[in-house]
């Protein structure tokens, strides 16, 4: 995307375009207060101050915007995402208005995607000035973090297999002084037997591997953030139809969320002991690959069986979890694109979340609707325990029948993280089927500021 540090600057009265911001209760005062012909321009513009809409007012030779918002006294995070997106290229100001909360959505919306365009789109930046000096740092971080899930989601697999995974996470690694740590081959075998069990089909350049990242003070509180890395899902033996493997690049959008909240938390100085754990698998199928039926083995001692090869996130993140707990962490989160049961339940737009505690599903709650991030709790039931019950395994992987499909994905993965600790699972779509202001068609992160209004609030 266009340089994100251009987008916003502090207005210290350099030349800009004006942008008025109006609602329908305050149209006609707005409109008594300009000469005719203005008028007469925004009566052919039909301009009638509805959200998202915009006009042109002529002054001579020089020009100004009109954009409709819901609230003309109070802006929010997407109010003027659309002008960021199509105005021409160039300098404006928000005549009469804070345009504080709404730095991300202008700066979100001229996100592009080109890597692959023969002609990358050359059109010139949007700055937006702002009084708001001190927000514009936390909005441009935030919207960097959403520009690196978006990209990392919208890679094809071939270009962000486990390899390249590894290099984006040795990337914000070196950026912040963390350390990292990969596990492979034998080793992995060893110690993350489901791991390795869902990633050995794959190609020898898209071997699987378990990433970690560690960073802070050892003193502070500890942290972990996982995120489910499949980077590319075919199903396995149990193999998608076309039309279900069509976006599944996208199955490592869960590690991308994880490591962009990671890097918020380094870029900020969060006083706290970061372990950010990436299990980067391919669930390929080759005559090597794990079956129906197969029990496995994890790093908790839990055995599995198969019930479908196709409920493979759930087992990488299961060692993955393990992991984490073994350094007792004070709070875990944890991002996948676990099941397309959560979608039904919620739709494409809201992360369906689940958490222990109620007090954490209420900071989440709060710090999503805060951040115009909305996310929705859905139930861990112990009622549905037994939909995992094997006959020959301590678990099955799949449920046993078709009920509460997000739930049952959370509840296998409750069973891997210590008794106790605080913990919330985000099952994300990370992906926009249709565009919005500020939010292309795409990769997405959905969940990621809500979660990290958490970590702010509670470390910042």
């Amino acid at each position: 995307m266009t340089d994100k540090h251009a987008l916003i600057q502090p207005d210290r009265d350099q030349s800009a375009t004006p942008i008025h911001v109006v609602d329908k209760a305050g149209l006609d005062d707005f409109l008594k207060g300009l000469p005719g012909a203005a008028r007469a321009a925004l009566a052919a513009q039909k301009f009638s101050a509805g959200p998202f809409e915009h006009a042109i007012l002529p002054n001579g030779e020089d020009w100004s915007v009109v954009t409709g918002v819901a609230n003309a006294s109070e802006l929010g995070t997407w109010c003027l995402a659309r002008l960021g997106e199509s105005l021409p290229a160039g300098t404006y100001r928000v005549a009469n208005a804070d345009s504080g909360p709404a730095l991300f959505g202008w700066a979100a919306g001229q996100y592009r995607f080109d890597r692959y365009r023969a002609e990358p789109s050359e059109e010139g930046p949007r700055v937006l000035l702002t009084k708001a000096a001190a927000a514009i740092s936390p909005a441009l971080a935030e919207v960097a973090a959403t520009a690196l899930v978006r990209d990392m989601v919208n890679t094809p697999a071939e270009d962000m297999g486990p390899a390249q995974l590894e290099a984006e996470v040795a990337r914000v690694a070196k950026a912040h002084k963390a350390e990292i740590k990969v596990t492979s081959g034998d080793a992995l075998e060893q110690g993350y037997p489901m791991v390795h069990a869902v990633g050995r089909a794959a190609a020898r350049h898209h071997a699987p591997r378990l990433l970690e990242l560690t960073w802070g003070d050892p003193k502070h509180p500890k942290l972990a953030i996982v995120g489910k890395g499949v980077c590319f899902d075919s199903g396995g033996l149990d193999i998608k139809p076309a039309s279900g493997m069509a976006l599944m690049k996208k199955d490592m959008g869960g590690a991308a969320h994880a490591l962009a909240l990671a890097q918020l938390v380094m870029q900020h100085h969060l006083k706290v002991r970061l372990h950010l754990l990436i299990p980067a698998v391919e669930n390929a199928i080759a005559g090597n690959a794990f079956r129906p039926g197969d029990v496995l083995k994890s790093r908790a001692g839990i055995s599995v069986e198969i019930g479908n090869t196709d409920a493979e996130g759930r087992l990488v993140l299961g060692d993955a979890l393990t992991r984490a707990g073994e350094e007792e962490p004070e709070l875990v989160i944890d991002f996948a694109t676990l099941t397309g049961a959560a979608r039904v339940a919620v739709g494409p737009d809201l992360p369906a979340l689940f958490t222990r505690r109620d007090e954490t599903a209420a900071e989440m709650l709060a710090a999503g609707e805060a951040a115009s991030d909305p996310c929705w709790r859905l139930p861990l039931y112990d009622g549905y325990r037994e939909y995992l019950k094997s006959d020959i395994a301590d678990l099955n992987n799949s449920g046993s029948n078709g009920f509460a499909g997000a739930s049952v994905g959370a509840l296998f993965l409750d069973r891997f993280v210590p008794v106790g600790t605080d913990w919330a699972h985000f099952d994300t779509f990370a992906w926009r089927p249709a565009a919005k202001p500020g939010r292309p068609k795409g990769g997405d992160a959905l969940g990621l500021r809500a979660a990290w209004g958490l970590l702010k609030g509670r470390y910042g």
